[in-house]
């Protein structure tokens, strides 16, 4: 268990605990939830393009399956460990519980760094990986999707592989794949999308919608900020800057984002960008506005910014963006924090639609899938918008009273075996 110890797994130990303990949960299943199920480290040795042989770790945890199969997605990063693996599970349990959805939470990864390594390289890291995760995953076991550094491209090469080792093909293995093998529609944007709908559902239910439009601030500008960019300028809100790992931009009349997009699409960085002012990751989460969402990797928002910061609300558009010491100083500051669990599931929910129209071979149009997104991340949202208003507490609080009862209960109704 040492290696799993991470601060990011202990963090999220703790907050099983707390709300196991506020809501006088029974201590014997907690016991059980503090650890994951199932892991596997895996070596995964592949020859790279100059004929040498380079050999990765890859990683699979799968925390809690009593609502059903694990989900969780796939992480190709350089600081992947199993202690943050560990830790992204646990909160993919979460949120399955608290969107409803008939899952357990499972998450993977392989410790590199994928931009140094050539797409025939990747391809190869990503079957010897599947290989040799092959007992773990399954439409009925355990469901992986793409996740920082991986791709749709990614998800094909795992059910490809999948598929060739059962000797037929079974997509629904993998979620967020290439709509033309089993992808859903709506997939790709369903993440930064469900973000929006949640920073929509904010304006409604917590500042009664008193402005016309609102000052947004994006922190990473991938898959997900970038959708979420372009559906809050859509609804006519101001996005006053965005940043990427190569740095950031600001304009307080807002961003085109239209514009920018175009920009990205040629120069593959926000960077340059016309009538902008370049502006630090560091400087653009302190900016003042209504709303900050950070949206690219984890603790961003720490005990050592925390006190600088100026949003109203942050959105939590990454997993673990905000540290818990950050949070207490924050909600100390009366800033809302709408956690990961709620605010990015988008991604899962269409991943769940993704799963059940690959299953029952009958696909969708992209309206339903969207509607249906829409509809899901509201009820949710008032499930714990109203709870934090009968229990006086936070959005975080609230949202895993919700979820971690619901796993709880599954766990009590199911019994201990043996």
């Amino acid at each position: 268990m040492k290696e799993m110890m991470s601060d990011a797994f202990l963090m999220e130990q703790r907050q099983l605990e707390r709300i196991g303990d506020l809501m006088n949960l029974d201590k014997n299943i907690i016991e059980r939830l503090k650890f994951p199920k199932r892991t596997l480290i895996v070596s995964l040795p592949i020859k790279m393009d100059n004929g040498e042989t380079k050999c990765f770790t890859g990683y699979r945890v799968q925390h809690d399956t009593a609502r059903g199969p694990a989900k969780g997605g796939i992480r190709y990063n350089s600081e992947v460990d199993l202690g943050e693996v560990s830790a992204l599970a646990m909160l993919m349990t979460w949120k399955c519980s608290l969107m409803n959805l008939p899952f357990g939470g499972a998450k993977g990864g392989i410790c590199c760094n994928p931009n140094e390594l050539s797409l025939g390289e990747l391809e190869r890291l990503t079957r010897r990986y599947t290989s040799e995760i092959l007992q773990m995953i399954g439409p009925e076991k355990d469901i992986p999707a793409p996740d920082v550094g991986s791709n749709e491209k990614t998800m094909g090469w795992i059910m490809d592989t999948y598929s060739n080792y059962h000797g037929y093909c079974i997509p629904g293995v993998v979620t967020g794949k290439p709509v033309e093998i089993g992808g859903s529609l709506g997939r790709r944007q369903a993440t930064g999308a469900g973000v929006a709908y949640t920073t929509r559902n904010c304006i409604n239910n917590i500042l009664n919608n008193s402005k016309e439009h609102y000052d947004i601030v994006i922190q990473g500008f991938g898959n997900v900020g970038s959708n979420a960019a372009k559906y809050l300028h859509d609804m006519g809100h101001k996005i006053i800057a965005v940043s990427d790992v190569f740095g950031g931009i600001y304009n307080k009349n807002g961003i085109n984002i239209d514009e920018l997009l175009k920009h990205i699409e040629k120069t593959k960085k926000v960077e340059g960008f016309k009538d902008s002012t370049p502006i630090t990751n560091e400087e653009l989460l302190i900016l003042e506005c209504d709303f900050l969402i950070p949206c690219a990797l984890g603790n961003v928002i720490t005990k050592n910014n925390a006190d600088k910061i100026k949003a109203k609300i942050v959105v939590e558009g990454a997993n673990g963006p905000v540290s818990s010491e950050a949070d207490e100083i924050l909600l100390s500051k009366n800033i809302k924090i709408i956690p990961g669990i709620l605010a990015n599931a988008g991604g899962v929910i269409v991943s769940y639609f993704e799963w059940v129209q690959d299953i029952q071979r009958l696909f969708w149009e992209e309206e339903e899938i969207m509607k249906n997104l829409e509809r899901l991340m509201a009820k949710s949202f008032n499930e714990v918008h109203k709870l934090t208003i009968e229990k006086k507490t936070d959005y975080r609080t609230a949202a895993l009273m919700i979820a971690i009862e619901r796993v709880a209960k599954a766990k009590e109704l199911r019994g201990l075996y043996p």
